[in-house]
């Protein structure tokens, strides 16, 4: 269902941007000649692009709304399950650190190890 909405979206945005772009900035419309009261005169086209661009605008801004209330509700909260958390390991002998942590590095170098470089 999501998937068709999507579409439906991108399609309406698509003649959205078309509509748009048609119409002139002065709202002269197509410009198209013909009759001065006809549908398709300048005045006549200017009007329906205008109500084309309401309309589908109107569209546009349900459909979206109606896209974010079904996201929400498909990907709602929920319970974190911890069945998979490894635990850490407890290790009794582990080695007594000093408050220098470069005195190990002082100690491979003594035994003709190399030190590792900072």
């Amino acid at each position: 269902m999501f998937t068709f909405l999507l579409v439906v979206q991108a399609i309406i945005a698509a003649l959205l941007v078309t509509v748009i772009l048609m119409q002139k900035s002065e709202g002269g419309g197509l410009g198209v000649g013909g009759s001065p009261a006809g549908f398709m005169s300048a005045r006549g086209a200017a009007d329906f692009l205008t109500r084309s661009t309401t309309v589908l605008a109107t569209i546009f801004v349900t459909l979206s709304i109606v896209m974010a209330v079904i996201a929400s509700v498909r990907h709602a909260p929920s319970d974190i399950d911890t069945s998979l958390v490894k635990q850490a390991p407890v290790t009794q002998n582990a080695p007594a650190t000093s408050a220098d942590p470069l005195a190990g590095a002082a100690n491979a170098a003594s035994n003709g190890a190399v030190p590792l470089a900072n």
